[in-house]
């Protein structure tokens, strides 16, 4: 639903420093440019973030006085006032793929008297200059994406970011080797994840179609009540650790719940129950996406929680992250 600010400024304001996210654009198309017979479709790309997820994600950064820092993904440019505030404007650049939102918060921040550096740019393919701190509010992706944001972290330089696809909160010091090390922290965030163009590419739809109407090539029972994987943020997460790309979705009428799987490589799933009773589950394709999931429930019934948050991290210059925690081992980013 839009939200006409000026025909109603008190709703507006009250709106704009509630703490919540606000989403300021839907594909392509940004508010500030909607109408009110405007029906888009697509995911959300844009957003106002939270006030407090953007001071925790500052505090994760470890700002200082006298130190460069990047904010990557602008959006509404919040995190870039609080920065300009805390460090003085002439030590902040402010990074986002979108040139309407870069112009849009740079006009914004002027009018509030600050002058930060303001760049359109895709940081998966370049970023520009060299910086003490990086502070990511989109989830970066592991692998080649990642490489021109490491390279642009000065050695002794500090990076917080989610990893795309991700709740986890990665943060770390590099080293003159070039490796980023540290850790995932006992926090979690959901950021959009980065794009290239003005919209992300379009959903597995055929997949999921496939797997709302076919057969599986494999049928059972499932062992656990069907979930909504993109709130269970942490199975979400270690899902993405172990079947990185993989799409999910989730329907609920009545008492029938149902969730979908899909991935790239054609592997779909889909459970259907009554409430918390055991699904029925189809699978097909190359890997048993539910049985992937239902591993990673076990995993957290038996030890009452996952391996992720707390692990210790090493990101390569090439982008690949290593996560280790115990005895367990996983790496993200590899080709």
């Amino acid at each position: 639903m839009l939200r006409d600010g000026p025909s109603d400024p008190d709703a507006w304001l009250k709106a704009a420093y509630a703490d919540r996210s606000l989403v300021t654009r839907v594909g392509s198309l940004h508010a500030d440019q909607a109408t009110s017979d405007d029906r888009p479709k697509g995911l959300p790309t844009s957003s106002a973030t939270l006030p407090s997820l953007v001071v925790r994600m500052l505090r994760h950064g470890r700002l200082g006085c006298g130190l460069s820092t990047l904010d990557l993904g602008t959006g509404a440019g919040g995190l870039t006032a609080y920065a300009s505030h805390r460090l003085g404007d002439q030590n902040v650049t402010s990074l986002d793929v979108d040139p309407y939102l870069v112009d849009a918060a740079g006009v914004r921040l002027a009018a509030m008297g600050y002058h930060p550096k303001m760049v359109t740019a895709d940081a998966t393919e370049h970023v520009p200059g060299t910086y003490d701190r990086i502070v990511s509010t989109v989830g970066l992706p592991a692998g080649q994406g990642l490489r021109p944001i490491l390279a642009a972290l000065a050695p002794g330089g500090r990076i917080a970011t989610t990893l795309g696809r991700t709740c986890l909160i990665l943060t770390g010091w590099k080293e003159a080797n070039g490796d980023v090390v540290g850790r995932v922290e006992r926090d979690m965030a959901g950021f959009m994840s980065t794009r290239s163009g003005a919209d992300y590419p379009p959903a597995l739809t055929e997949l999921f179609d496939t797997a709302r109407k076919e057969e599986g090539e494999e049928r059972s029972t499932g062992r656990y009540p069907v979930v909504n994987v993109a709130e269970a943020w942490e199975v979400r997460s270690m899902l993405e650790v172990v079947v990185p790309g993989l799409e999910a979705a989730y329907e609920a009428s009545g008492r029938t719940r149902a969730a979908f799987l899909v991935h790239p490589d054609g592997s779909w799933a889909r459970a259907v129950a009554e409430w918390a009773d055991p699904p029925e589950v189809h699978q097909g394709g190359p890997r048993r996406l539910w049985t992937e999931l239902e591993r990673i429930r076990n995993w957290l019934n038996a030890e009452g929680a996952l391996p992720l948050l707390g692990a210790q991290a090493r990101v390569s210059p090439e982008g690949v992250v290593h996560l280790s925690r115990g005895g367990w081992s996983a790496s993200m980013g590899e080709r």
